[in-house]
């Protein structure tokens, strides 16, 4: 008999140990903290969105250039190289990840790309989704 075995992440089962930092960064002492694994992950993958590339000090390859793209004139060929640029940054900085489904939407009369992540985290049946809005 098959079944699906689940792992999970032995600091999940420590409830007072933070994993991560959540956004927005506004709370009590500046940082709320993330308790679990999946929460940490979306918040770096929300992280990974907003930031540009070359913003990183030290790490200029980290980030999209998904902002860039709301003052450009957006064409079919432009949407596809960016999904391929997000799809490899994702493998890069999340290997435990495993994306889904993406689909990046592109309004170039009013200057908004929204980007859709559908997401799991492998070995777990851990499932989740990420949506980001772009605008002028």
């Amino acid at each position: 008999m098959a079944f699906n075995s689940k792992r999970i992440n032995p600091i999940d089962l420590q409830p007072r140990k933070a994993v991560g930092v959540s956004l927005p960064l506004s709370g009590k002492a500046v940082f709320n903290s993330t308790f679990q694994t999946k929460d940490a992950i979306r918040t770096n993958i929300i992280n990974y969105f907003l930031t540009g590339q070359k913003e990183r000090y030290l790490n200029p390859s980290f980030g999209t250039q998904v902002r860039s793209l709301v003052f450009e004139n957006i064409n079919q060929e432009m949407v596809s190289n960016l999904k391929a640029t997000v799809r490899q940054g994702l493998s890069f900085y999340f290997p435990s990840v495993q994306t889904t489904e993406l689909e990046v939407k592109a309004l170039p009369d009013s200057n908004t790309v929204t980007l859709s992540l559908r997401y799991a985290i492998k070995d777990t049946n851990i499932e989740d989704e990420v949506a980001i809005n772009f605008e002028q």
